[in-house]
């Protein structure tokens, strides 16, 4: 993954991740490496971990915790942030604690094993696999279709989507998504109507980047193929009522449909 380049240098380690802002004062221990009662999980330790939380808050003494922690050799090998702000990127830099931000949180989990160069600001998840692919969400009149897995596809068996597929080599998203509906649905009349920003969505290990298309169509009786078991025509209200994919209910918001 890239995001950009705070404080240089090499690290990894095991993850430790906050959902909220952090303060390094009064967040930590410094002469233990030790998170604070504050946050929610007192006793972990930072000390060669890859600390990873959205964004930094609290005094500037918080840039003189981080070094403080480097004195008693208790400093994080990395830190990850989704917006870096000047308190953490000072303590980092005089710290000299490889730093990194513009990155998705979300992506990441306790304990993963992760690489940090901040010297090119790319981060590196070990064993987990990335993938691109498009869902296409068909609409035809006020609702759209959903579908459901079978036991046949590799993820999400048994669960509800949209027309889903592999960004195939040498391919477009914009070919793509045709292309899967075309061959899950047996059709050849239907009009690009919208398409949102791509989705990043983490699946336990696995990275989905999601490229998200609304098509239209006057036909209402499709064949679907081997990859699915039952199809349904629901207002996209509806959509909550199924066991759907990661991130499908996010999907419809960007596409403006709920």
């Amino acid at each position: 993954m890239k995001g950009r380049s705070i404080s240089p240098g090499k690290g990894e380690g095991k993850a430790v991740v906050l959902k909220e802002a952090f303060s390094f004062l009064g967040g930590v221990d410094a002469k233990t490496g030790e998170l604070s009662v504050a946050t929610g999980r007192a006793g972990t330790s930072i000390k060669g971990k890859v600390f990873i939380f959205p964004k930094g808050r609290g005094s500037t003494v918080g840039s003189y915790t981080l070094l403080d922690m480097k004195k008693h050799d208790n400093q994080p090998g990395a830190i990850i942030n989704e917006r870096a702000e000047t308190i953490v990127a000072t303590g980092a830099v005089m710290a000299n604690v490889p730093m990194v931000d513009s990155l998705d949180i979300s992506l990441f989990r306790d304990g993963d094993e992760v690489f940090v160069d901040g010297d090119s600001g790319t981060v590196r998840i070990e064993n987990v696999k990335e993938s691109s692919v498009v869902t296409s969400i068909v609409r035809h009149g006020e609702k759209i279709l959903i579908l459901k897995r079978s036991d046949k596809v590799g993820t999400n068996q048994g669960k509800w989507a949209g027309v889903s597929g592999y960004v195939e080599d040498g391919e477009t998203p914009e070919q793509a998504a045709p292309r899967e509906i075309r061959e899950e649905l047996s059709i050849e009349k239907f009009t690009l109507v919208d398409r949102a920003d791509p989705l990043t969505i983490r699946d336990t290990m696995h990275i989905w980047t999601i490229y998200p298309f609304l098509f239209e169509t006057a036909i209402e009786d499709v064949v679907t193929d081997w990859e699915h078991t039952e199809h349904r025509w629901v207002l996209p209200s509806e959509v909550k009522e199924y066991d759907s994919v990661p991130g499908f209910g996010r999907l419809l918001t960007e596409l403006k449909l709920i």
